[in-house]
């Protein structure tokens, strides 16, 4: 399981990001859960993921697992939202791993 980050150059809200939540990410349980991986929105996906649609928003923040897109963030509105989704999208997806 890994989160993909998709980002720009002059992005408010991923510089936004950036400052709030990149710094203490990996310390956290969904950071060890999920590592992140961040990839420009204007360079093609690498061709191990599988995406459901394509990139419209930056950061747009893609849960991936065994390669393929279980859920998405678009946008990022402050750390209480992204953290709330972000802990629901990784329980959904480790629960639907078991349950498999």
């Amino acid at each position: 399981m890994s989160l993909v980050m998709v980002e720009e150059p002059g992005c408010i809200w991923c510089a936004r990001w950036n400052a709030d939540i990149a710094p203490i990410y990996p310390k956290t349980p969904e950071g060890r859960a999920a590592p992140l991986m961040r990839i420009d929105i204007r360079d093609n996906p690498p061709e191990t993921i599988e995406f459901a649609r394509s990139f419209q928003f930056t950061p747009t923040f893609v849960l991936v697992v065994d390669g393929q897109e279980s859920a998405r963030i678009e946008g990022y509105p402050g750390e209480d939202f992204f953290w709330g989704l972000l802990g629901r999208m990784i329980r959904d997806a480790t629960t639907t791993e078991t349950a498999g």
